[in-house]
């Protein structure tokens, strides 16, 4: 069986505790996610195991803690964008 496309988005400022998800979902509306990010020129990171862990943090929540070290990669990586 396939499995269908999934994405979610997250939020990170100085000042928040830890990043939030924005948004999330699969097939349609993660189409509409990307679709967002590229219309808005924000960079997409394409990494499927992170994907299915942040589709299951409700929408406004903090990441877990067991996600900090990945996600710190992703928001480095899109700061080395940014330069």
């Amino acid at each position: 069986m396939k499995s269908r496309k999934k994405a979610a988005a997250l939020k990170y400022e100085e000042n928040l505790m830890a990043p939030t998800v924005t948004a999330s979902g699969m097939g349609h509306i993660a189409d509409k996610i990307i679709e967002k990010a590229e219309e808005n020129d924000v960079p997409i990171v394409y990494n499927k195991e992170l994907t299915d862990l942040l589709c299951n943090v409700d929408i406004g929540d903090y990441i877990p803690s067991e996600l900090y070290e990945a996600v710190a990669h992703i928001i480095a990586y899109v700061a080395d964008l940014d330069k």
